[in-house]
């Protein structure tokens, strides 16, 4: 709702929800009770995490950035400087440039090597086949079979063509008129 449209129990309401989420952020880390796996996420970062799954993030960066709500605006600074309570900004700054910077670097190099493989593999398909097709089939002399003169035939098609060889081969046939036509 705008702030116009709010009621007084309304205003009343947001200011207690505000108020509660500060006052669970602010319950201070209790080691004994916390002992966890080395890299296992602490109380406080299971309640943040829950914080981000209900939402509660995206409504404080609203109530934190709406020109209208500016009266929220001490409470929304509190609970974000709750939220990050045990880092330190050398950690947070380096924490999202290691990480960027490490996977840009694995994956840099799985595409190298992807690249490599696939230049190997394109250099043996290359030299498996020759590089160019050639549509010479071969020239066969047919002997016992005389061409014009006392030649033997010169055959420039494939063996495979033989056996339909005619001396026809290649030449239009005689066109009849239509009149004279069977």
């Amino acid at each position: 709702q705008d702030w116009e449209q709010r009621q007084e129990e309304d205003t009343l309401l947001i200011e207690r929800i505000l108020l509660l989420v500060r006052n669970v952020l602010h319950v201070p880390p209790d080691p004994a009770e916390e002992q966890g796996v080395d890299g296992d996420a602490s109380v406080h970062d299971r309640v943040l995490w829950a914080l981000h799954i209900s939402g509660m993030d995206d409504l404080l960066k609203f109530l934190a950035s709406a020109q209208a709500e500016q009266q929220w605006a001490l409470h929304v600074l509190e609970i974000i400087s709750l939220m990050f309570r045990d880092q330190s900004p050398e950690e947070l700054a380096a924490l999202g440039q290691g990480q960027a910077a490490a996977e840009h670097g694995e994956d840099t190099r799985e595409l190298e090597t992807l690249r490599q493989r696939e230049l190997v593999e394109k250099r043996a398909r290359a030299l498996q086949r020759p590089s160019r097709h050639s549509r010479f089939g071969g020239s066969y002399v047919l002997q016992g079979l005389k061409a014009i003169g006392d030649r033997d035939v010169v055959f420039h098609k494939g063996l495979h063509n033989l056996k339909s060889y005619s001396h026809d081969l290649g030449k239009e046939p005689r066109r009849v008129p239509r009149r004279r036509q069977a």
